[in-house]
């Protein structure tokens, strides 16, 4: 364990989810914080260029998850709601508002299944009985039960309730961390090329240096030591109004997972897991089809929903498809979060903070 006694200067390479919940923390436990980041500015791109996760869905699915992930993940994932709905809360104060709603909502998740894909949602089912202890199992709803949880929902669907499922809205929690932390220097435009203990190097040449240093850079901490790859990650933005959906659903299908995540202002987003590819472009003709016609297939009311926007991005992901957190006297590095981002990152944040001794934010806001 490293150890950083009093207010300590700290850089954060990285203004992603995993950046700005630092910087946000840190500031309001009376650190001196610094952010280098190649975006032009906090606010939410669809381009494809900024932090994947303004692309992301937002799900906090830690038990939905063990169809692909190991135990781990869903352990992180379930102490992360716990975080995420303590953030959201303070976030509430801060902007004067109080409706905590406009950044996390917890009501549970939605595992459905078409009839002749019942075999493949049992294998899933099978893999979700592993979770650990003390995680809520999948519920088997009756189909009165389903429609009265989801009334727009096609009838006759195989369906599994999983409790304790939530979901963050990516579009307000990022640049409300930006807003509301504590005289943070945000240096957005700068690259960090490099990182060290106690130093961040930029693309000019130049380095900062610091008492503690955080590299969360996602696929920008690239190197032979980290081989980080790009998975594609694709959604398709909605605005259906008059179309009632409260809680996130999965639909189970032989060969891929589609997610449709409901939003503020009648927007509904839907989208695929993963793609094993580095391309940034425009979503294709086939996979905007096969999203849209999957959605539709379980949720008919959205046959007149008008297409918003898509996007596209890239999740950085290890070879295991594991988290790495490393710590050092100097530097910590979080990566690899792959498909997980918003599920891990208050988790891995809390365990490196714990390593490095710095303390969590204080109670009171200001």
């Amino acid at each position: 364990m490293t150890s950083v006694t009093g207010s300590a200067h700290i850089g954060i390479a990285g203004a992603g989810v995993l950046g700005r919940l630092l910087a946000w923390q840190l500031s309001h436990a009376g650190h001196r914080v610094e952010v280098f980041d190649p975006a032009p500015g906090p606010e939410p791109r669809s381009d494809g260029l900024g932090p994947a996760g303004f692309t992301a869905a937002g799900m906090l699915s830690p038990l939905a998850e063990l169809d692909a992930a190991g135990p781990e993940v869903a352990t992180l994932g379930l102490r992360s709601v716990t975080l995420w709905a303590e953030v959201a809360q303070r976030l509430a104060v801060l902007d004067g508002q109080g409706d905590a709603a406009r950044y996390f909502r917890q009501h549970g998740s939605l595992l459905l299944a078409h009839g002749p894909d019942l075999g493949s949602a049992q294998r899933v089912l099978s893999r979700l009985s592993t979770a650990p202890a003390g995680m809520a199992v999948p519920t088997r709803l009756t189909r009165p039960g389903l429609a009265e949880l989801e009334p727009a929902l096609l009838p006759g669907l195989h369906a599994w309730f999983l409790d304790g499922e939530a979901q963050v809205m990516p579009q307000a929690v990022l640049p409300a961390l930006c807003a509301f932390a504590r005289d943070v220097q945000w240096h957005w435009g700068r690259t960090a090329t490099q990182t060290a203990p106690g130093q961040i190097t930029l693309d000019n040449g130049t380095s900062a240096g610091f008492d503690l240093v955080f590299d969360v850079r996602g696929l920008g901490g690239r190197s032979a030591e980290q081989p980080l790859r790009g998975v594609r990650g694709e959604v398709i933005w909605l605005h259906a109004p008059g179309v009632p959906l409260t809680r996130p659903l999965r639909l189970l299908h032989a060969r891929h997972r589609v997610y449709i995540v409901p939003r503020p202002d009648d927007r509904i987003v839907i989208g695929a897991s993963e793609i094993e590819s580095e391309d940034r472009s425009p979503v294709s003709l086939r996979s905007a089809v096969e999203l849209m016609a999957a959605a539709h297939s379980v949720l008919p009311a959205l046959a007149e929903a008008r297409i918003h926007h898509m996007e596209t991005n890239l999740r950085p992901a290890l070879p295991d498809n594991a988290p790495k957190l490393t710590v050092e006297p100097g530097r910590v590095a979080i990566n690899g979060l792959f498909r997980h981002g918003w599920l891990l990152a208050p988790a891995l944040i809390e365990q490196a903070l714990q390593q490095v001794a710095l303390p969590l934010m204080s109670q009171e806001l200001t």
